[in-house]
């Protein structure tokens, strides 16, 4: 075999081949460093005498299915100049691993694409191996995250566990990496991060999409106070979704029996989008008669379906000022309602004006977490659960570059 081989297949260059064996389905290299180009590793000088080697073996990248280690001498020399009895190891290695760094490189990559289990099986390295790699590479990677160029930022939870268990996540509407992963989601979750970012030389931030959440919007106000926060539209209306839904239970409650039967089984008819319910008529004829006969038994439960179309047009206007004037006009149209879970919603309208008008300034939403947050679930899924948190962090911010190819095996 040729020292030109070794190198453009395997990246080993400064060594000689010697002889190869073939054992138990792997393919052995013997190999012996050039002594042309051996110097000490103390002082760089030539000026050595040998003292002898040891084998060190290193598994590298894999013929095909069959494993390929290098049994490499490593020679001791014995410096004259600085008197330092020195050990050379390959480049190619890095020192007390039984890898080398080519192998290294290959695994790195089938983990973007595949579990860390399908990697295994790939390289022929352990899973505990494959994963400590992995690991050491993405600390290296994400040990600082940049931030500049971050214009907009969208904040959210996911749970991680059951028992109520979250972690709050933190996006760059833009690029669409995460740039945040903090335990729990209250306040503190994010509020390091926040000021991290606000003493940056590169802060040049815009606005913030949240959710409705108490803590996240406290945690923005104290920490960027001149920001604008922006409520996701979605989470407004699955906000007017849940008072509508507890209207149409207390309704059903109070009614007697023949009412009962025609309000039953309507809810998803309530709370779905009108443009949403002339598609499922085609699918299933019958479902518009069906709210329209729930809808004139009860006029307050009308009233409530009236309101939460009207209040689904506001992120359909054009400007600002529409979008307040028909704010205003909802709220009225809510209290003089006199239902109480309207009168409840119109409140929340009017105590969140400022961050819910702030889409018209700034057109952004959560909605890219939502989407992460499915990319998160199937992270999860096919690895049965994480037991090193920092490593699943690690791989939450990586996540925009993972791709799902290969999906057979546990991680």
């Amino acid at each position: 075999m040729s020292t030109s081989l070794l190198y453009h297949a395997w990246g080993i260059r400064g060594y000689n081949y010697l002889a190869t064996r073939y054992e138990n389905g792997t393919v052995i290299f013997e190999l012996e460093p050039n002594s042309n180009n051996l110097v000490c590793t103390n002082c760089q000088s030539s000026n050595w005498i040998y003292k002898g080697y040891r084998v060190r073996t290193l598994q590298t990248l894999p013929i095909g299915p069959r494993k390929v280690f290098l049994e490499v001498k490593i020679p001791r020399i014995l410096c004259h100049d600085c008197q330092s009895l020195n050990e050379i190891d390959p480049p190619f290695a890095e020192p007390l691993r039984t890898y080398t760094k080519a192998l290294e490189g290959y695994a790195v990559e089938l983990c973007r694409i595949t579990t860390i289990k399908g990697t295994s099986r790939i390289t022929g390295l352990s899973w505990h191996i494959v994963k400590d790699i992995d690991k050491r590479y993405l600390q290296k990677k994400y040990k600082k995250v940049p931030l500049k160029d971050i214009r907009y930022l969208a904040i959210d939870e996911f749970a991680i566990a059951k028992g109520h268990r979250y972690m709050t996540c933190v996006i760059n509407l833009q690029s669409g990496k995460i740039l945040h992963v903090g335990d729990g989601k209250d306040g503190n979750a994010v509020i390091p991060f926040l000021q991290r970012l606000k003493h940056s030389r590169h802060y040049e931030l815009e606005a913030v999409a949240i959710d409705m959440s108490p803590a996240y919007l406290s945690a923005v106000r104290e920490t960027l106070v001149d920001v604008p926060i922006v409520f996701d539209h979605f989470h407004v209306i699955k906000r007017m979704n849940e008072h509508l839904d507890d209207l149409r239970r207390s309704i059903f409650r109070k009614a007697d029996d023949s009412t009962q039967q025609i309000l039953k089984g309507v809810r998803f008819l309530i709370l779905m989008g009108s443009e949403n319910l002339t598609e499922l008529e085609k699918v299933t004829p019958g479902s518009q008669d069906r709210l329209n006969k729930a809808l004139a038994i009860n006029q307050p439960l009308n009233i409530g379906y009236y309101l939460k179309e009207k209040l689904r047009t506001l992120w359909n206007l054009k400007t600002k000022k529409q979008g307040s004037s028909l704010l205003k006009e909802w709220c009225q149209e809510a209290y003089s309602s006199d239902i109480f879970q309207m009168k409840k919603m119109a409140n929340t309208l009017q105590s969140h004006k400022a961050q819910i008008l702030a889409y018209f300034d700034h057109p952004i939403s959560t909605g890219p977490l939502e989407g992460i947050n499915n990319k998160i679930k199937t992270l999860k899924r096919q690895s049965y659960g994480f037991r090193d948190m920092e490593y699943f962090k690690l791989r939450l911010f990586d996540l925009h570059e993972t791709q799902y190819v290969l999906m057979d095996h546990r991680i």
